[in-house]
């Protein structure tokens, strides 16, 4: 029977910026709509957020588990692929996540806007069948589109929305970076299990491009919200400010990279991938606090004005 901490980390913490991240951002993209977006639905929107992901963590390991893949694994120890827990009660533990994360979303849905009903049970399904059911589109190599989507442009528009009540183009950009973020901390544990999901028959995008196109593949999410950076500060010219988390992005874009050809320059791998990972969602999520900040307060502690 799996401990408390082995629960723990078999929900992956390491992945809660991707959780927390677009809702932050979106409170940012919804003070641009309005003065005084819902602080109640701002919460019901995370719990939303980290249900799901909590929800579609214990999916893939309840599911990959089964099918073998988590047999022979470099990054932090599965519950089912290690034993520590049946695959019945990983599984149940994925139900009850998407569960709360369902009734979050139902009581924000009939609060604003009914149609996200159906947004939300969309991505409940696709957080299943990531990785679950008979012909899972993780294993096709579609899993960065679904978490651009759903973890990016879904989760960053739909908190401006319930919250601000209404959608544009800064919604849409700050998705995008987030987005961007979100896939590549994907793209970064995929190129980490690039061998064992190959010989597994796991065909992800990485196993598709390759160690090597994959690595670049990460520099450019992570340099892309950067650029989205600039021009949300059409918008807002402290938007700038987040550009002060680009070098740090450039670090982790040249140690995957790697530079030089000694080999004090090579590219992470293994275990150095599972530090990189982290790192990813952090400058994520200092990303998020910066814009929605930066939204919420503009020059002075004069709050920005919704003209645009």
């Amino acid at each position: 029977m799996a401990t408390f901490a082995q629960w723990i980390n078999g929900a992956r913490p390491r992945t809660l910026p991707t959780a927390l991240a677009p809702v932050i951002a979106g409170i940012g993209a919804a003070n641009h709509v309005t003065e005084t977006p819902s602080a109640a639905r701002i919460g019901g929107a995370f719990v939303v957020a980290i249900a799901l992901v909590i929800g579609v963590n214990f999916a893939n390991d309840y599911s990959d588990g089964v099918r073998g893949t988590d047999d022979d694994r470099v990054g932090p120890q599965r519950l089912v692929g290690s034993g520590a827990a049946s695959p019945a009660a990983v599984r149940a533990a994925a139900v009850i996540s998407f569960l709360i994360a369902a009734i979050a979303g139902v009581w924000l849905a009939l609060a604003t806007h009914w149609w996200l009903i159906i947004i939300g049970a969309v991505c409940i399904l696709a957080a299943w069948f990531y990785t679950g059911g008979s012909r899972p589109y993780g294993y096709a190599g579609f899993g960065e589109i679904a978490v651009f989507v759903f973890f990016g442009l879904v989760a960053v528009c739909g908190t401006q929305l319930v919250a601000g009540g209404r959608i544009d183009a800064v919604g849409v950009g700050i998705g995008i970076a987030i987005g961007s973020f979100s896939a590549a901390v994907l793209v970064t544990n995929n190129l980490r299990d690039i061998d064992s999901d190959a010989d597994a028959g796991k065909r992800t995008l990485a196993v598709r491009l390759g160690d090597y196109s994959t690595r670049y593949l990460f520099a450019l999410l992570i340099t892309l919200p950067f650029v989205t950076t600039l021009v949300l500060s059409l918008h807002h010219p402290w938007a700038l400010t987040a550009l002060g988390l680009a070098p740090f992005a450039n670090g982790l874009g040249r140690s995957v990279v790697g530079q030089g050809s000694g080999p004090e320059h090579a590219p992470a791998k293994g275990a150095d991938l599972v530090r990189v990972l982290g790192q990813t969602g952090l400058i994520m999520l200092g990303w998020a606090i910066i814009i929605a900040a930066v939204f919420a307060w503009g020059v002075n502690g004069v709050p920005h004005t919704h003209g645009l």
